[in-house]
């Protein structure tokens, strides 16, 4: 981790976001749409930034893995991935 880059206290708040949409069992091929993603992360009181993240995202249906990814990118295009952290 570089030396200026600190963990904020909202750090892993998206992963429990995207493991609360999926939990353990759910096919892989289950999909939800940004609605259901901002409606769940309403629930977790999210900061700016990581509202920003969720509010980016575009309307379609994702699966697990394409909700991860399309969130990665955000998160590595604003550089907060180390300051919030990354999903999977």
């Amino acid at each position: 981790m570089d030396m200026f880059e600190v963990r904020s206290e909202e750090y892993g708040e998206l992963q429990r976001v995207v493991d609360t949409i999926f939990r353990p069992g759910i096919s892989s091929r289950a999909t939800v749409t940004k609605i259901d993603v901002l409606t769940r992360a309403e629930a977790f009181d999210l900061c700016e930034d990581l509202q920003e993240v969720i509010d980016l995202l575009p309307s379609r249906s994702f699966t697990r893995a394409q909700l991860c990814d399309q969130m990665n990118s955000i998160l590595s295009g604003h550089g907060w991935g180390g300051v919030y952290g990354t999903v999977e």
